[in-house]
């Protein structure tokens, strides 16, 4: 009798075993897929999470890198050489999950169906700019997993600026709609309206704080994307180094197309380039309106460069 108690204690209190898959390696599994399982559960209000696991033995995970922004400042052209790599399964499009309260409500669930299938050896990447100036996504990320890499890109701000304006006008523009001069968003009552939001997205210092109250420098890799643009090897050969990628992207992978102005991608013969929307010419502004942006940016720059421990070739 009392060996039949003792056994149906150890019944009850057995703990319930979770099948985990392989990871990248082993000293990220504890961070990457076989917490993915934990998290999914702490999240689901039913407790009833489904995997969505191909038939080929890939599945849709949890991101183990996410590129966080900035906006313009290059994040399609980083995603999509990262996705050069064989080991690099990237989300097609941005997916807002932790920027936009409809879809943070849906859960952790929801996040994963929008991730790309990919095999136990692969690491997962979204890209959403938004998330480095938005002050609630550090946090979610950091319950989310604290220890993620992230990836920002950075631009000069001032440029960083006209191209944010620019993309706007585009937009109003193939909507045959009218949008007003960028100097007409540049200044107000004569002077530099410094609430215009394309300035304060370029505020760098102020977001970054932010990320740095939940996430150490050491996990925030930063591409200069200024650098990317003219030659963008050995900017992707030090995100290789920072998500431990075995070195698989090459010189040959880049190519420079006079037409386009900028570097296209060659990848097993085939070649591509970026959408026609990138790479757009800028508006023209008057110098003194420019150098008077620049003259802004400096002491910015100046508490970033502090802050980060590096400097980078801005006006």
């Amino acid at each position: 009798m009392a060996a039949f108690l003792l056994g149906a204690v150890l019944l009850i209190v057995q703990p319930q075993i979770v099948p985990s898959r392989p990871a990248i390696n082993s000293n990220a599994e504890t961070t990457s897929q076989s917490v993915q399982r934990e998290l999914l559960k702490k999240t689901s209000q039913k407790n009833d999470f489904k995997e969505n696991i191909h038939s080929n033995g890939s599945c849709q995970q949890l991101p183990q890198t996410i590129i966080i922004g900035v906006r313009k400042g290059g994040t399609r052209a980083l995603l999509e050489m990262l996705s050069l790599h064989p080991d690099i399964a990237a989300a097609e499009s941005e997916v807002h999950f932790f920027d936009w309260e409809d879809h943070y409500r849906n859960g952790l669930q929801w996040y994963i169906n929008q991730m790309p299938f990919s095999y136990p050896h692969q690491i997962t990447v979204e890209k959403t700019p938004a998330y480095f100036t938005s002050p609630k996504v550090p946090e979610r990320v950091y319950n989310m997993n604290q220890s993620m890499r992230l990836l920002l890109i950075l631009r000069d701000p001032s440029e960083r600026v006209l191209s944010d304006y620019t993309q706007v006008f585009y937009n109003h523009m193939q909507k045959h709609k009218p949008y007003p001069s960028i100097e007409q968003f540049l200044i107000k009552n004569g002077e530099l309206n410094v609430d215009y939001k394309a300035i304060n997205r370029s505020l760098y210092y102020i977001h970054m704080q932010n990320w740095l109250k939940y996430f150490p420098l050491d996990h925030i890799h930063i591409v200069d994307g200024d650098r990317l643009i003219k030659d963008p090897f050995p900017e992707i050969e030090k995100v290789e180094r920072f998500l431990k990628l075995s070195p698989q992207i090459n010189a040959s992978n880049f190519y420079f197309n006079k037409t386009k102005g900028f570097y296209c991608l060659r990848d097993s013969g085939r070649e591509r380039c970026l959408h026609e929307s990138k790479g757009r010419a800028h508006p023209q502004v008057d110098t003194r309106l420019l150098e008077k942006l620049q003259e802004y940016f400096h002491e910015p720059n100046k508490k970033f460069f502090e802050l980060v421990g590096r400097t980078f070739d801005w006006h």
